[in-house]
């Protein structure tokens, strides 16, 4: 993971980007050791190589935010999530974990929010929405990173229109390597700390699953699992997800195939980014909608 001090990492740890939890509003006090950035990705875009969007555009796209946790800047937002229901969002598991939260159990974080319809996170449009409830997979595994997904409750029903679909068991086409995939989000746009206001999108690639499985065998990292991972990104790299993206969306078609999870680096060549598949968690996500 490749932050500074920051705002959310996407990946976790030690020698890449591992969890993506943005860090960079982080108070001193909370600051996590996390490595030098590797080479500079591309600066102009999101997420890494993408361009600016809107939450009237794609108004499914949340934040998840603590300002006593990671300060006011960009409304405290640390992660990334998705409404795939009315009072229902989805996340990564590790947003709740001790290493972002700073404690294991998000109640001790009353002003612990779900941002709905902000573009611009320097600015107060939209709703900030208390949780009701939160569900982290207890198969989650910090080694492998298999299992990552997380369901808040809201307590009150967000605006028609605002949901998307997920894909389900059946739906095989949107994993097919070649598609063309919308990650969005408001993490790091160059590998090296540089958070954006706003919220952005890029265009990547379904890659095959032995694109991952050659990047991710089995290290600190993690391990590229095929049954419950998505691989992604660009070949030659440029684009990609990056810290403060975790648990943000990934859409073929209009449908959520994948959040937003793990991998080394930001937008690097020979390692592309990890999604949990989300046709593979649907029905269990389903259980606590």
């Amino acid at each position: 993971m490749r932050v500074p001090i920051p705002v959310c990492f996407r990946r976790r740890a030690v020698g890449g980007r591992r969890v993506l939890i943005a860090v960079a509003a982080l108070l001193p006090a909370l600051a996590v050791p996390l490595a030098a950035p590797a080479a500079p990705a591309a600066a102009n875009g999101v997420v890494v190589g993408g361009a600016p969007t809107t939450t009237d555009s794609d108004p499914w796209v949340v934040a998840l935010a603590s300002k006593e946790r990671f300060g006011s800047s960009r409304s405290g937002q640390f992660c990334g999530g998705v409404a795939v229901g009315p009072r229902t969002v989805v996340t990564a598991a590790h947003c709740f974990g001790q290493e972002a939260l700073g404690t294991a159990d998000w109640r001790k974080l009353p002003d612990l929010r779900v941002i709905v319809g902000r573009t611009d996170l320097s600015g107060t449009a939209g709703q900030e929405v208390p949780l009701s409830d939160v569900w982290v997979n207890p198969a989650f595994d910090a080694a492998t990173n298999a299992g990552d997904v997380a369901v808040i409750t809201l307590p009150q029903a967000l605006p028609d229109g605002a949901v998307i679909p997920m894909a389900g068991p059946a739906d095989t086409a949107p994993y097919t390597a070649g598609t063309q995939a919308q990650v969005y989000g408001w993490g790091d746009t160059t590998g090296q700390g540089t958070y954006p206001q706003g919220l952005r999108t890029a265009t990547v690639d379904v890659l095959a699953d032995s694109v991952c499985e050659k990047a991710y065998p089995g290290n600190a990292d993690g391990t590229y699992l095929r049954a419950s991972m998505v691989c992604a990104g660009v070949i030659g790299g440029g684009k990609d997800a990056c810290q403060g993206d975790s648990g943000g969306p990934l859409v073929v078609g209009g449908r959520l195939i994948g959040l937003v999870s793990w991998g080394t680096g930001c937008a690097e060549a020979a390692f592309p980014g990890v999604y949990t598949r989300v046709s593979a968690v649907s029905e269990l996500v389903a259980q606590h909608m």
